[in-house]
């Protein structure tokens, strides 16, 4: 045999191996995993990602295959989850800002696997971040809230005291003071995302402080349920709560996480996937209402509305000055807009006319 023809032969032979190993590589599934803060069932913020999830599923059918695990707490846990899904999958989403760390930690072991953080900032080669600015909507619920009020008290259950939260308070005191410059927030601090005992309970002492609506930053819907029987006004949290309390519900945050897994299992899957963050809002659909409780007048749908599609074209900004911080100390001049880093990401104050003590 020649020396050309055996050259011939061993490179249709190398040729072929490598479109088999190719062929094999795309053919595979991707493996996506979530590990989640709270149970599917808490019909909120994990009963959303789920929805995300199964949304991926659908569009990408034999070419996906899905785990998640529920209920995980933010601590030594989170990594011993996260290390345990990292050893079997390609790329695994984290949908809870106390996995940050243990995400960052996990990745650095697997340098191979695709990591994407839910509302956290923590960047690696190998990890993404990604969150939306709910803070948008909040802004949109704040000023329905300041029309509804008759007590002029609005109580706010808060989760953690991280800067996703605290701009979800400014956001939403700031427009409904924009209204009715005579409100106040009542601020209780649950210090946690999923406890329908706990979130009951902080509902209940709002309401005894004169609360006639309550908005929320944790996940159940015991708050929708408390103001269903107390007779007052509440908002859903990262999804259309309705169905816990028809008469109270105004209207609901609802996130909306499907296209971008789609997008992001889709980039593993073609080989482009590269490490980015993603701070979404409603003017890339990641932020929706729900529809408007039949309560509201038409004058204040119509002002939700206009406020939506202004945040939809980019032609409002929640934090538009003048706007001082809790002590009076100036933060943002006439018709000035802030940052996004360090302002936005970072925040860690109250805006001026916010009464309650500032969290340590």
């Amino acid at each position: 045999m020649s020396n050309r023809r055996l050259t011939s032969i061993l490179k249709f032979s190398l040729l072929s191996l490598m479109l088999a190993f190719t062929t094999n590589v795309f053919a595979d599934p991707v493996k996506a995993a979530w590990v989640y803060v709270g149970p599917i069932g808490d019909m909120g913020w994990t009963w959303q990602h789920h929805q995300g999830l199964l949304y991926a599923k659908e569009n990408m059918g034999d070419d996906l295959e899905v785990t998640y695990v529920e209920s995980v707490p933010e601590g030594a846990d989170a990594e011993r989850v996260i290390t345990s899904l990292a050893l079997k999958n390609d790329i695994v989403f984290t949908t809870s800002f106390g996995y940050m760390n243990p995400t960052i930690k996990v990745a650095a072991r697997f340098p191979d696997v695709k990591f994407e953080h839910n509302t956290g900032y923590m960047l690696a080669d190998n990890v993404s971040n990604y969150g939306a600015r709910f803070y948008e909507n909040r802004h949109i619920i704040g000023k329905i809230a300041g029309h509804m009020t008759e007590s002029n008290i609005i109580g706010y259950v808060a989760s953690y005291p991280i800067p996703e939260v605290i701009r979800g308070i400014n956001s939403a005191f700031l427009a409904a003071r924009s209204v009715n410059p005579d409100v106040q927030f009542k601020i209780v601090w649950a210090y946690t995302w999923f406890d329908p005992g706990k979130e009951a309970d902080a509902a209940n002492a709002l309401i005894a402080q004169g609360a006639d609506v309550l908005m929320q930053h944790t996940d159940s819907t015991a708050i929708m349920t408390i103001a269903e029987e107390k007779g007052i006004y509440a908002f859903g949290q990262a999804s259309d709560m309705s169905a816990f309390g028809p008469n109270a519900h105004l209207t609901s945050i609802i996130d909306v996480w499907g296209p971008y897994y789609l997008r992001r299992i889709t980039d593993v899957k073609n080989g482009t996937w590269e490490s980015e963050s993603t701070f979404g809002g409603v003017e890339e659909g990641m932020l929706v209402l729900s529809s408007m409780s039949d309560v509201l007048s038409d004058e204040i749908k119509l002002e939700a509305q206009m406020t939506l599609l202004d945040l939809e074209f980019g032609d409002v900004d929640p934090f538009t000055g003048p706007i001082n911080k809790q002590d009076g100390s100036p933060w943002l001049a006439e018709g000035e807009t802030p940052p996004m880093f360090p302002d936005i990401i970072t925040m860690d104050f109250y805006v001026e006319g916010i009464d309650s003590k500032y969290p340590n």
